[in-house]
């Protein structure tokens, strides 16, 4: 039963919920191969900056792993150099960088994550730092019961 994703690092896309939802069913079918963090949460919640090689545990809205991910490419960049590319692969079906950029906007300045940065008023702009992500799925793990 065990899958020896036991010690791995938490892969959480967005709050649990439909968003999450979709991300993660855009993960296990192949669709999103790049995902983006804010420098800022990660230096909130104290945790180091991911780097290319990390394996994460992808958790569903139930917080059961369904697939475990290896990060392929991380780089830091501001939001302005957020090109097509990165764009597509996250998967959402975005075909500019504005679709992209509208998206996770309203994401970012959600009451959610202001609650987490503990910053009622953040907002992002061209030069906010992002941890822009590339990774492939290494395991797959089905519904419980398989």
């Amino acid at each position: 039963m065990d899958h020896s994703h036991h010690g791995l690092p938490k892969a959480e896309f967005a709050f649990p919920g439909p968003l999450r939802d979709a991300l993660v069913a855009a993960i296990l079918d192949g669709s999103k191969t790049s995902t983006t963090g804010l420098v800022a949460e990660y230096e909130k919640l104290g945790e180091p900056l991911p780097s290319a090689g990390l394996r994460e545990a992808v958790v569903d809205s139930d917080e059961r792993v369904v697939a475990v991910i290896e990060l392929t490419e991380v780089r830091i960049a501001p939001l302005a150099e957020v090109d097509l590319a990165h764009a597509v692969a996250e998967g959402e079906g975005y075909g500019s960088v504005a679709e992209w950029r509208a998206g996770h906007e309203s994401f970012w300045h959600s009451e959610e994550l202001r609650a987490v940065l503990e910053d009622p008023a953040f907002t992002v702009d061209a030069s906010t730092p992002l941890v822009l992500q590339r990774f492939r799925v290494v395991e797959r793990f089905g519904p419980v019961g398989d």
